[in-house]
């Protein structure tokens, strides 16, 4: 099992910082659009998206917004992290078989309420930006590590 680790406010500084990965799959944006109810058809019917400008369905940006919240919960600051705020701006689409890659770092902090302002961008495997914004975290006050739980097995029928 892979472990998460938490870094403490103390031990955060400027400049520093951490990535996340996913590839996106069709099986993702059929769970995105169960989960949150969108179903636009740019995401699901590749006969409606091939007619739009991006020729094929596209991948949900807040599935982007969704991967930018768990390298906040697993790599910076990690677990016991309170997400505060975010704002994103979408610059290009994600398609099916891209890699996303999240990086944060760390822009700002906060003392008295251990508050880590977090610039963020979503790049693909081609280095094209994606997504980009910035996120307010509370900390953790404590740094730690723990063995990551194990995620549930789901199947998508179509």
């Amino acid at each position: 099992m892979s472990q998460l680790h938490t870094t403490a406010f103390a031990d955060l500084t400027l400049e520093q910082t951490a990535s996340y990965q996913k590839t996106l799959t069709a099986d993702d944006i059929a769970l995105f659009a169960a989960t949150s109810g969108d179903v636009n058809p740019v995401h699901l019917d590749a006969e409606y998206a091939a007619a739009t400008p991006f020729g094929e369905p596209i991948g949900h940006g807040m599935w982007l917004g969704a991967l930018v919240s768990a390298a906040i919960a697993t790599r910076l600051p990690g677990p016991g992290s309170v997400y505060r705020s975010q704002t994103l701006q979408f610059k290009q689409p994600i398609k099916v078989g891209d890699t996303a890659t999240v990086t944060l770092t760390v822009i700002g902090l906060k003392a008295r309420i251990r508050l880590a302002t977090l610039g963020c961008e979503v790049h693909n495997q081609d280095g094209v930006l994606l997504a980009k914004g910035e996120a307010e975290v509370i900390a953790p006050a404590e740094g730690g590590s723990l063995t990551a739980p194990a995620l549930p097995e789901v199947s998508v029928n179509r």
